[in-house]
């Protein structure tokens, strides 16, 4: 089933309803939205393409964008939606991996995606010009039919190489993660609203699909950031608002003396990183029991575990704590096991590799055959995260095996800011490690065995990554810790760094 029905089927039987509001105005009803879609694909299958191609998405939030995301499922074409805060070349990197023929990008997008986009670029099409607006005014063309195992949505995470690898999110995948979603997490009415402080590229765009499943609207804040005055006047304005966020930000919101009436909130769901205790008993002190908490991956898309409101709210229990710091309990649409190396499962209390299968995992890796056999060997996916689950099947995350290193809710893998910091032909060892960040999570931290400078190598980073991927510290050294093979030992370097942490504290 094509997931683009959805809208087809709310824009026939309620076409009135409102389905986008852009700050506190409504842009969009059912009926306008599921047009738009389906003149947005005549478009697109005007253009040559032909059922299963790529289309790819490099904007910031916009009220356009369902209509652009429904509009290439609609013809029947695969979407790429990419990170706007990405560096241009890694952009363009994706753009060539993913083979799209076609990138709509936001204008201040434009210019870089141009300098960097690969020779199977055909066309870039900025969202809101001239060029753009000719292009929704084609005449609209019947739905195009979909198997459930088709590709929709080609989903590019961090890779432990440092490139970027698409995981293969299906039509059936993203059904059963938005039913997961409406069924377990945060049930739905038509007219409520979800508000998109966070990137509709990644986790709030997964989540737009059952508001749109459920005739609920979808907020795009008018500042194009998260700005918490901005979002506590739209959850004052809109029906029963949700909001999907990094724990940085529901912080952020806690400490905000913005005035706001918490029983205008339906749910406040955080996911990207775990959140620390202290800061979640902050949270429902301020908020109330509006609080829910997901794990999951780009590859499982947002749902492996969840610690749901009424496990939250129920505050009374003797481990209520203990709950509060796990990441919940499998969703019912998965089988999550904890495994030692052999993929054995492991008692209770026993930590190891999270391996996760189910109709919502993706069909693998995009033109990575050797990377999908690595994940999901034995039919489960190995998630690469280390956890343990208690005997009442709390799942708590203890690690990640691969070093990854989560900031205000985005990956970042290490080996990828330690390439680019080996460039300079100054340095000569480097080991980059996630220090532990009150407001972060976790902040980037590269050890350097060099002679190059902070703001040489600050800039070499900003030259050919993402902002939020740089380190935010160098520790300057003589030497690493390293094991009898030459292995630099990373977790020696995080021990080592968290006593210089302390005797600087």
């Amino acid at each position: 089933m094509n997931i683009a029905l959805w809208l087809t089927r709310a824009g026939r039987s309620h076409p009135a309803a409102p389905a986008v509001g852009y700050g506190k105005r409504t842009v969009m009803d059912y009926g306008a939205l599921a047009l738009r879609a389906a003149r947005i694909a005549g478009a697109l299958r005007s253009s040559g393409l032909a059922p299963g191609e790529r289309v790819a998405i490099a904007a910031k939030n916009h009220p356009e964008y369902l209509a652009i995301l429904f509009g290439i499922w609609h013809a029947g074409l695969a979407a790429v939606p990419a990170n706007a805060k990405l560096h241009s070349a890694e952009l363009g990197y994706i753009l060539e991996h993913s083979g799209a023929r076609i990138c709509f990008a936001s204008k201040d997008l434009e210019g870089e995606i141009a300098a960097h986009g690969p020779k199977s670029l055909q066309r870039l099409l900025t969202i809101a010009s001239r060029e753009y607006e000719t292009l929704v005014s084609a005449d609209p063309v019947p739905l195009e039919p979909r198997a459930g195992d088709d590709l929709a949505w080609l989903f590019y995470t961090s890779g432990t190489t440092g490139k970027p690898k698409g995981a293969m999110l299906t039509h059936r995948n993203l059904a059963w993660a938005s039913h997961a979603y409406a069924a377990e997490v945060d049930a739905v009415a038509p007219g409520e609203a979800i508000v998109h402080a966070a990137p509709l590229s990644h986790g709030s765009g997964l989540y737009a699909l059952p508001h749109v499943g459920r005739l609920g609207v979808n907020v795009v804040p008018e500042s194009g950031a998260f700005e918490p005055d901005e979002i506590f006047s739209l959850f004052s304005h809109w029906t029963r608002p949700s909001m999907f966020a990094a724990p940085t930000m529901i912080k952020r919101l806690v400490e905000s003396g913005a005035d706001c009436d918490p029983a205008l909130i339906r749910t406040l769901i955080w996911g990207g990183a775990p959140m620390y205790v202290e800061d979640a008993r902050k949270a429902v002190d301020r908020f109330g029991y509006r609080l829910a908490q997901i794990y999951g991956q780009g590859e499982s898309p947002m749902t492996i575990t969840f610690l749901g409101r009424h496990e939250i709210a129920d505050r009374g229990h003797p481990r209520w704590e203990e709950k509060l710091g796990s990441a919940g309990r499998p969703y019912a649409c998965v089988e999550v096991k904890v495994a030692d190396h052999e993929d054995r499962d492991l008692p209770a209390g026993t930590p190891g590799e999270i391996l996760c299968k189910g109709d919502v995992v993706m069909a693998g890796y995009w033109k990575n055959p050797q990377a999908s056999e690595a994940a999901l060997h034995g039919g489960w996916l190995h998630t690469g995260d280390v956890g343990v689950f208690d005997a009442e099947g709390y799942l708590t995350l203890k690690d990640r095996s691969k070093d990854m290193i989560i900031s205000g809710g985005s990956n970042i893998y290490p080996r990828e800011v330690e390439e680019i910091l080996l460039a300079h032909e100054k340095i000569r060892e480097v080991s980059v490690i996630g220090r532990p960040d009150a407001e972060w999570g976790e902040i980037v931290v590269a050890y350097v065995v060099g002679e190059a400078s902070a703001n040489e190598l600050d800039a070499l980073c900003l030259a050919r990554i993402a902002r939020f991927k740089r380190p935010k510290d160098y520790v300057f050294v003589d030497s690493l810790p390293k094991n009898n093979y030459g292995k630099i030992l990373k977790t020696e370097l995080r021990e080592r760094d968290a006593r210089r942490e302390k005797k600087h504290a």
